[in-house]
């Protein structure tokens, strides 16, 4: 028999107006980040199938303590974000597991990003690794306090390419964020670094 623990889901809008971000009172997923585009992907939980079953739900993100859902444009937020924050909470309020398996390296759900073990691990060059640095304790934060991620993925001739996931893919913004924010602090802190780009995670 699972046991009752109080948990307490609000919901928190992101610069993506397609994405919404729930926020719980216990872990979800401590490591890495998965993330799912259609129910097929969810093998590993039921959770995320029954998310997908909300209407007009195209995609499930889950990292630390958030869920980040995204929906199709015709189907507006004020119609079921709190129906879906109360299933939320009503799920992890009964105990039952967020992941019937917990994901692994071979899932395609999962991306580990930099990180694996709660460690993370360093790119070999040492410009690679003060753009990891850089990434984590100055524009790592601020992305998932918007819902969502991002992985730094190579660095050749001058290009930072990384991955955004969550709601910054797709996001109307995140452009802007990505060449005003991301690529002004990195060309800033490492004169090496000269443009940033995203591709899709």
């Amino acid at each position: 028999m699972t046991q009752k623990i109080p948990v307490t889901v609000y919901a928190e809008s992101t610069p993506n107006p397609e994405a919404m971000k729930f926020v719980a009172s216990i872990m979800l997923l401590p490591v890495g980040v998965a993330e799912y585009h259609n129910p097929e992907e969810a093998t590993n939980s039921r959770f995320v199938t029954q998310l997908f079953s909300f209407s007009g739900i195209k995609g499930v993100f889950i990292t630390a303590n958030f869920i980040t859902l995204t929906k199709e444009s015709d189907v507006d937020w004020y119609d079921v974000v709190n129906i879906i924050r109360e299933f939320i909470r009503e799920h992890l309020t009964s105990g039952e597991p967020v992941f019937d398996q917990a994901p692994s390296d071979d899932n395609p759900s999962l991306n580990r990003g930099e990180e694996t073990g709660g460690v993370i691990v360093m790119p070999e060059g040492e410009i690679e690794q003060r753009i990891v640095i850089a990434l984590e304790e100055y524009v790592k934060p601020a992305v998932e306090q918007d819902g969502g991620a991002i992985h730094f993925k190579s660095f050749e001739e001058g290009v930072v390419k990384v991955v955004l996931k969550g709601s910054c893919s797709g996001c109307p913004s995140s452009t802007i964020t990505l060449k005003s924010g991301i690529e002004n602090l990195l060309t800033r802190m490492i004169p090496e670094v000269k443009e940033v780009v995203a591709e899709e995670g």
